[in-house]
Order: structure tokens, then C-alpha cells, then sequence
């Protein structure tokens, strides 16, 4: 039967249901199913009458169930010798990266480097038996809502594509390296990929993650160079590439890294596993064992017990227990008595303060009020270049391009000799809300440089000089830039207009230029 008749519905092996396609790849199309028999979700493959690479791919999935690493996707069935020859996969419910990076930014070094080492082992695990992805990408990273890391496409998507690479292990290492950049930096650095930008690109490719984002450790930057960024090692970066998974395993050993942990904890979080912290997910080494990744399960030595204690052993220990419970309720009572103390001067105490000062009953209920508000996204109805100190147009006609609602395009302004300061004090967007509205945040996506901005509000917009700009639009956020933010303004601020007011550029292409990819603005 050729998959191209196979509707929603069509039952496969008579348990498998096919709810509805998620994606196709050139004659191979991945369903949503229901494993009817154990009432679970399943991934499912199918494949075109005449697929080529039918048998390779159910080779594959068959190697990859023996790969003995949880991060691992299970692969549940898989038959290439029914009319319809199938592949059956675990269904991953949880987050990709893209996903944590579009909804969250970019994460916190020590967790990109948790996170991604943890996909590293599952990728060398998968080496050792022989088995490569080759096509590592944002959506292929999963962080699962049982709160686990999981690698999907180990084996299948390289059958899938019929890839012949000369060395996989290579390949594997900078898809890894690839991994790490955007969860450093927020970007993909060979260009756009599952709905991030392409990184900002230099003389040599892509800028090295160091340079886009600060806080990150030499080191870390460093590792993530020598293997997303293999032209850079030995040139702008210290070492040579990192050419396998192993060996970016091992580097990443000696870098501080956090159990990943990237998304809110929900209300039935689970509970840590033996040999962590309870508060953190970190390993704790001197309290519990660690993970076995390469057996999925926690392995604890215990030494040997006798059969059981003897009379007199019996004997000591009751009279020690009674001991013990007298000298228990001796110090529960003494504690009882302090308790009572302290309650009573405590009561007293708070009496008298009430008596002193005059409570507010107002207060506590505004700010509860203003905390809970749901702000709403404000439609902006025209947007300009704005430049009152000199003659540029400041690519007025290309600024919709900063609230188009896609990050792949972006605003720019004219390029400078200087990041401001010496030619002029600043350039920037300005925003037309249509009227007064109450302002209280922007999310503000730039290039992973960091800019120099003020965020001014106010409601006249015949700006034609610095000292109406400074009257009429006050500041009312000020602070650096760098990549995907939220910037909360100081108080909430009303006004038809908003500036994105450039103070300090970074430098692009030779020239310091402002660039916005994206901003949302958010009010009442």
C-alpha cells in the first residue's frame, strides 16, 4: 500500500492509528498515532511505494533500540515486511530547543552546557554502536516534560536521507557544537533554522559565541568555537576542531555545567533522581550515586548485613530507645515553655504596633491588582526612522520591517564612524501607537551585539531637536541590549509614541549600526 493512501484513521499491525501527519521527507512521512493496545502516543513512519531506502531505515530504527542510553528515543516496532512497511517511535511531549529559545532566549551558560553535554553522550553512545544522526537541529534537542533530555532521529534520520559522509563523526561533533552556539547565543550559525536567525556573520563566517553575548566563559567559548566554528580553531580561536562526539564529551567535562532543568517546574514535578539535589537537579556527588546513562538506571553498591541483631544487642538497644524517649519528652516540655514565652511577647508586641500605626487597607489591594493585570500586545500604526540632529532618513521606509513580525528581517539605521557620541548623541525608531496608550514593557529582539538604548515615551512626536526630544519623550528605560530581552520600563508610562533610542552602536561590517529585528510593545 503506498503511503500517499494512507489517511487519518488507517490502522497499522491492527494496534498502530494514524491521527495525522507531522511531517513528510521525500517519500517517508512521520505520523502522530495512538498505539491503541497500551493507549499511548507514538511517532510513527511510513514510506512511498518504491522508497529506496525503506529496508536501510528499518535497519536503522532496529540499531537504535539496542542503543542503551534513556536520552536515546525508543523505537518500539518496526516491520519491512508488511504491505506497509512501518517504523515506530516514542512521541516526545516536552519542548524542543527551538522552542526553550523562542519562548525563553537564550539560557544561561552553565544550563546550555548541562543541557547540551547531556545530548552529547547520547550521541556518542550512539557512535560506540555504530549508529550517526547527521542532522542535528534546534527541533531534534528535546527536553521532555517528564523533565529529561531526549535526542530524537538517532540512526533513522541519516538512513532517511540516504546520507554517505565521509566522516560522521565530524559531522556529529559540529550538529553538537551547532547545539551549543544557539543555546548560548539564540542563533543557528549557519543561518536560519527551526524559526531562530542565522547568526551574524563576520570576515571568517559567524561570529564566535564570545562576541555576540557576554558572560560567557573563555572556555566555554572556546569549545563551542572549535566545533561549531572548525575555520576559526588555530586562527581566532586556541586548539583544533573537535572532530567527535567523545572528544566534545570530554571537553565539556571540564566545563561548570547544570543538570539542564530550562522550563518552570509544573505543580506534579518529579522528584529528583537518587544523587541529586532536591533543590537544585545538580549532581551531588558526596550524597548519592550518579546516573548510569548507559543503562537508563541509578546503581547503588550496598555492602553485606548480617541475618539480624542478637538478644543482648536487642536488649541494649530497648533500654537505650527508653533512655532516649525520656530525654525527648524532658525537652519537648522545656521547648513548650519557651514557645509559650515567646508567642505571648510576640502577641503583645504586635498589639502595641497596631496600635501605633495606622494600616492602609488600600495599599496591599492596588499593588495585588497591578500585579495580576494581563497586559496586552499594542498594535503599532506606523513607525519611522528618527534622526533630529542631522540629515539621515535613517532607513525610515524599511523601519515595518521591525514589526513585521518575523525575525528574520530586521531595521537598520545609517551606518557611523563612531557608536555615538562624537558625530551625534544618538538615532533611533520611533513607534506610533495611534494614541495614548499605558506602557509597560517591550520585548526587543536585536543581533547578539550588545547596544547602548534608552526606551523614551511621550506623546509629541515633532521632535526636531535635542533639548524637545529630552522634554517631550522622557526616559523611561535605559540599559544595554543584546540578543532577545524583555525590558520592563521603571513605572508604567503613557503615551502615543515610543523611541528605541540608540546611545551606543556596536560595530557591523566596518560601520556602528543600530539594528532591531523584532519589538512587541505591551500595555494597557
Amino acid at each position: 500500500m503506498s503511503t500517499f493512501l494512507i489517511e487519518p484513521g488507517a490502522k497499522l499491525a491492527n494496534r498502530y492509528r494514524l491521527d495525522h501527519v507531522v511531517s513528510e521527507t521525500g517519500g517517508a512521512t512521520r505520523w502522530k498515532a495512538t498505539d491503541e493496545t497500551l493507549a499511548r502516543p507514538v511517532a510513527v513512519w511510513t514510506f512511498a511505494e518504491g522508497f529506496p531506502r525503506t529496508s536501510e531505515v528499518v535497519r536503522a530504527a532496529r540499531a537504535t533500540s539496542r542503543v542503551p542510553d534513556a536520552r536515546v528515543t525508543q523505537v518500539f516496532d518496526a516491520d519491512d515486511s508488511s504491505p506497509t512497511p512501518y517504523v515506530v517511535e516514542e512521541w516526545v511531549v516536552g519542548s524542543s530547543l527551538a522552542e526553550l529559545l523562542r519562548e525563553q532566549g537564550p539560557m544561561a551558560p552553565e544550563r546550555a552546557a548541562g543541557l547540551v553535554a547531556e545530548a552529547a553522550e547520547a550521541i556518542a553512545a550512539a557512535h560506540a554502536g555504530g549508529l550517526h544522526h547527521l542532522c542535528l537541529s534546534p527541533g531534534k534537542l528535546m527536553w521532555s516534560s517528564g523533565g529529561a533530555v531526549k535526542v530524537t532521529g538517532i540512526g533513522v534520520d541519516a538512513a532517511l536521507l540516504g546520507s554517505n559522509v565521509a566522516q560522521p563523526a565530524a559531522v556529529d561533533a559540529q550538529g553538537l557544537g551547532n547545539l551549543l552556539y544557539a543555546a548560548l547565543t539564540g542563533y543557528w550559525p549557519t543561518g536560519p533554522q527551526s524559526g531562530l536567525p542565522g547568526a551574524p556573520q563576520g570576515p571568517m563566517g559567524p561570529y564566535p559565541p564570545g562576541q555576540l553575548r557576554q558572560g560567557i566563559s573563555e572556555q566555554l567559548a572556546t569549545i563551542t568555537a572549535r566545533a561549531a566554528l572548525p575555520q576559526l580553531a588555530g586562527q581566532m580561536v586556541p586548539g583544533p576542531p573537535i572532530s567527535s562526539p567523545s572528544e566534545f564529551c570530554a571537553a565539556l567535562a571540564e566545563v561548570p555545567r547544570l543538570i539542564p532543568l530550562p522550563v518552570a517546574p509544573t505543580e506534579a514535578a518529579p522528584l529528583p533522581e537518587p544523587g541529586t539535589s532536591r533543590r537544585t537537579g545538580e549532581f551531588d556527588t558526596a550524597t548519592g550515586p550518579r546516573r548510569s546513562h548507559r543503562n537508563g538506571a541509578s546503581s547503588v553498591r550496598s555492602s553485606g548485613a548480617r541475618s539480624g541483631p542478637s538478644r543482648t544487642e536487642q536488649r541494649d538497644s530497648r533500654d537505650r530507645g527508653m533512655s532516649a524517649k525520656r530525654l525527648l519528652i524532658g525537652a519537648g516540655a522545656l521547648l513548650l515553655f519557651a514557645g509559650v514565652v515567646v508567642g505571648a511577647w510576640t502577641l503583645g508586641n504586635s498589639l502595641r504596633s497596631g496600635a501605633e500605626e495606622e494600616i492602609d487597607p488600600s495599599a496591599d489591594a492596588t499593588e495585588e491588582v497591578t500585579d495580576n493585570v494581563d497586559l496586552e500586545v499594542l498594535d503599532i500604526t506606523g513607525s519611522d526612522g528618527f534622526d533630529p540632529f542631522g540629515d539621515h532618513s535613517e532607513h525610515g521606509d524599511k523601519s515595518g520591517l521591525a514589526h513585521d513580525g518575523d525575525l528574520e528581517t530586521q531595521w537598520n539605521t545609517e551606518g557611523y564612524n563612531d557608536p555615538m557620541g562624537t558625530e551625534k548623541s544618538g538615532v533611533g525608531l520611533l513607534l506610533d501607537l495611534g494614541s495614548a496608550k499605558e506602557i509597560h514593557e517591550l520585548d526587543l529582539t536585536t543581533p547578539g551585539q550588545d547596544f547602548g538604548v534608552q526606551v523614551r515615551v511621550g506623546d509629541d512626536s515633532s521632535v526636531t531637536d535635542e533639548a524637545s526630544l529630552d522634554g517631550n519623550l522622557p526616559v523611561a528605560w535605559e540599559g544595554s541590549v543584546n540578543g532577545a530581552q524583555t525590558l520592563t520600563l521603571d513605572e508604567a508610562t503613557s503615551g502615543r509614541y515610543v523611541l528605541i533610542w540608540f546611545t551606543e552602536l556596536p560595530t557591523q561590517e566596518g560601520r556602528y549600526r543600530g539594528s532591531v529585528n523584532e519589538v512587541e510593545v505591551r500595555g494597557l
